[in-house]
């Protein structure tokens, strides 16, 4: 019995051994592109639910060098945006949050590009394949265009400011961040840090 009762527990072990290995198996690689473009380094910037971070332009790093393809199949970077003020928004169709703003940056693009600003937007789709998120901005009537899912290349192009989903970051003319949203963002707030950035641009024109 007691050989028996041993080989009991010996058994439990190995199965519980088992399972963490199943489980670290089915979990994300630390090691990913994707992991280490959302890890950041935290310089400045708050995670969390809306939180607003801006930068003044004499704080600003070098401009960004996001590119990558877009839904359409179209090659894209930040060079192309040249001159105008840059919404670049990380999203999925998986992301609750996600879903709840893009109404909201639909409508401050439709007033952008009504009004003939010069402001471009840009989504970066996160995990979800080319076809489930043309299927996705189709069915929202989302008008502006986004980036397919490339494995987080474009993502560790964002030097780690995109370490929550949907982050919005707001580019000067330069390709500079110049404010971020970490977190959902309403197009109360989107207007404004735009207005603000385009401020700028017209000050310095």
């Amino acid at each position: 019995m007691l050989h028996k009762a041993m080989f009991t527990r010996l058994a439990a072990a190995v199965a519980v051994a088992a399972l963490g290995l199943g489980a670290a198996a089915c979990s994300s690689d630390a090691n990913s592109i994707a992991a280490q473009a959302r890890s950041g380094d935290g310089k400045g910037f708050v995670s969390g639910d809306g939180t607003i971070e801006r930068v003044v332009p004499k704080q600003r790093s070098t401009p960004l060098t996001v590119s990558g393809t877009t839904l359409q199949g179209v090659p894209w970077t930040v060079a192309d945006a040249k001159g105008k003020v840059l919404v670049l928004n990380v999203w999925g169709q998986w992301c609750g949050p996600c879903v709840a703003e893009m109404p909201h940056l639909q409508q401050v693009w439709s007033q952008v590009t009504a009004a003939g600003e010069p402001v471009q937007f840009m989504g970066i789709n996160y995990r979800d394949s080319a076809d489930t998120a043309r299927a996705f901005v189709r069915a929202n009537k989302i008008t502006y265009p986004s980036l397919e899912d490339d494995g987080g290349r474009a993502l560790l192009a964002l030097r780690g400011k995109a370490n929550t989903t949907p982050t919005t970051l707001v580019l000067d003319r330069q390709g500079r961040i110049a404010a971020r949203v970490s977190g959902p963002v309403t197009a109360s707030t989107l207007s404004g840090l735009v207005n603000d950035v385009l401020g700028e641009v017209v000050s310095v024109g």
